[in-house]
């Protein structure tokens, strides 16, 4: 028997969780399955189809598992269709969120599938390994297993009730070789469900909340740190849902920093009391980085969406964290929920974004099969995509043409906010409107009004776009902006010609080098580099009628920017 876990991931950097899980825990628990009887093959939906096809091939599976989520669907159902022809006789299954929920129709549509689990997969799949293991060449029986719907031998569709909850503990730890995910992003799991009941999410459906053992997460954490793993991102719905468990890990996480691994988790921040507050503000900066959920600031549509959450004590949150500048801060709003049209979006983008967080991010409803949303589309006047994400297009309070204008407002805000590289001269761009939106409102119609939309643009083509943006009259004024920005994050040696002429000479720039070799008033730690070579790793801008040196060797470890000295007496 040889099994095939395979992956289709978004892109190369992500690594599968799931797979990883579920061959560690059906090596652990079924006796006489050895490693090389199941293997694991990840791919992207970039990839050609037919490169996948082969590689599949190449491994010749006789059992063939694909997880399925909402941005590899199409991918999995396109191999589904092709791989008995290559394998006549593959058993097939598939799992995950995506055919938890509608596994009949996916039987139904697909024959050449042999069955699908559902839900929580570890202790289903360690069973049928048990069954294929025992019985290779014989009809299986699937009866007995749970969490399952699948084809018996009449040509029936069988679903079997729900897989027990297992404890989160016994599922082993799968980064042991951490060698083999150099430059992927590690995902880490210390506990499953969530403690509410969100119309939109998948998640409030598993009630069940648990945790894994903390001396098992503490240990796993340090083999992170201890290996320079770069960034941990925690998949745990709502991370600080349990007090004591989120203060245990973030305690050890700052005692046993090394200076390198970055941590990511989601967390309710009003939920966030006193005490977790003030050990955040104490960690190094860039540490941990925070996702926070805060989807609309209509108090009807938190309502109707069932969701838990005082507004104030998260604008609360996020500014006391703020406040020490060494957390990046993500907010998220939802556009198209119940009750939000397009200005009360605009009134939620507001108050959110004067919170002020690193990164904004405006998602678009995706209308999830299992969830509550789904179950009420009639009801909102909901129109969405038949096809994966199942994003929405229309709602009783929100048209078509109203949410391509916040797409379009999206694009603005991903690369005129949440990029960082434009952050002073947006900052005082942001006092010339009436407010936050209006400003990304106006941003997006230029674009609009000037085809500027669906290219391609380098970050120089961007600045020069702002630049032409802004009040003719205005401009001269904000060039100095443009240029702070362009240079705090880019070591630019061919000037752009926009900045104009304003620039530090060749003589200038030369005789203050030659200084700086010798005094070493501002570049202490270039000791050993000459004239030349300093001249190379930093850079020299006038602005404001002041000269700022730029050093790029020492950035701000939340942001990147690069540390910038004023200098004097030149």
């Amino acid at each position: 028997m040889k099994v095939l876990l395979a992956a289709v991931n978004a892109k190369y950097i992500h690594s599968n969780l799931a797979v990883y899980s579920l061959r560690a825990y059906a090596l652990q628990r079924c006796d006489g399955i050895c490693p090389r009887e199941i293997e694991i093959a990840e791919y992207t939906i970039n990839q050609p189809p037919d490169e996948i096809l082969m590689d599949i091939y190449g491994h010749q599976p006789d059992i063939l598992c694909l997880s399925c989520y909402l941005w590899n669907i199409i991918s999995v159902e396109n191999l589904v269709r092709e791989i008995p022809k290559i394998l006549p006789g593959i058993r097939i299954w598939l799992g995950g969120p995506e055919v938890s929920y509608n596994a009949r129709e996916m039987l139904d549509k697909y024959p050449e599938i042999t069955g699908i689990i559902r839900g929580e997969g570890e202790e289903t799949f360690a069973d049928l390994m048990d069954i294929y293991h025992r019985q290779p060449d014989k009809k299986e029986n699937f009866s007995e297993v749970k969490g399952i719907t699948y084809w018996d031998e009449e040509g029936k569709v069988v679903e079997t009730p729900p897989q027990d909850v297992m404890d989160l503990s016994r599922i082993p730890f799968v980064y042991e070789h951490i060698e083999d995910f150099r430059n992927r992003i590690i995902y880490y799991e210390s506990s499953r469900g969530c403690p509410f009941s969100c119309s939109y999410c998948l998640s409030s459906i598993d009630k069940c909340l648990r945790f894994r053992d903390l001396r098992l997460v503490e240990k796993e954490v340090k083999f992170f740190i201890d290996h320079g793993v770069p960034q941990v991102k925690f998949v745990d719905r709502t991370f600080n849902c349990r007090h004591d468990h989120a203060m245990a890990v973030w305690t050890y996480i700052k005692k046993y920093d090394r200076g390198i691994t970055n941590f990511h988790f989601e967390v309710a921040a009003d939920l966030l009391n006193d005490e977790e507050i003030e050990l955040i503000r104490s960690m190094r900066p860039g540490l941990i980085q925070l996702e926070i959920g805060v989807q609309s600031a209509n108090e009807r549509t938190i309502r109707e969406i069932q969701r838990t959450m005082k507004l104030d004590q998260v604008r609360d949150r996020v500014a006391r964290i703020k406040e020490m500048k060494n957390v990046h801060q993500h907010l998220d709003l939802i556009a198209g929920l119940p009750y939000e049209g397009y200005d009360s979006f605009a009134r939620s983008f507001d108050i959110v974004y004067d919170m002020e967080p690193e990164q904004l991010q405006l998602g678009f409803l995706k209308v999830l099969k299992g969830a509550l949303m789904h179950d009420k589309a009639e009801e909102y006047q909901l129109l969405y995509q038949d096809r994966p994400p199942y994003e929405v297009l229309s709602t009783k309070w929100l048209s078509y043409g109203e949410l391509i204008r916040l797409k379009q407002i999206e694009e603005m805000v991903e690369v005129y906010y949440n990029s960082g590289q434009f952050r002073n001269t947006i900052k005082h761009l942001r006092k010339e409107f009436s407010s936050p939106f209006a400003m990304y409102e106006a941003l997006a119609a230029y674009y609009r009004e000037n085809g500027l939309f669906g290219r391609q643009y380098s970050r120089i083509a961007r600045y020069e776009i702002l630049h032409h943006f802004i009040e003719v009259g205005k401009q001269q004024e904000y060039l100095e902006w443009l240029t702070l920005d362009l240079y705090l994050r880019d070591n630019v040696k061919n000037r752009p010609p926009f900045l104009g002429e304003n620039k530090v000479t060749k003589e200038e720039a030369s005789a203050f080098y030659r200084a700086e070799a010798s005094e070493r008033r501002y570049l202490k730690g270039y000791e050993g580099y000459d004239s030349r070579q300093m001249r190379k790793m930093t850079h020299l801008e006038r602005i404001g009628g002041k000269l700022i040196l730029f050093d790029y060797q020492r950035r701000d470890a939340l942001i990147g920017d690069a540390r910038i000295c004023v200098i004097e007496n030149f």
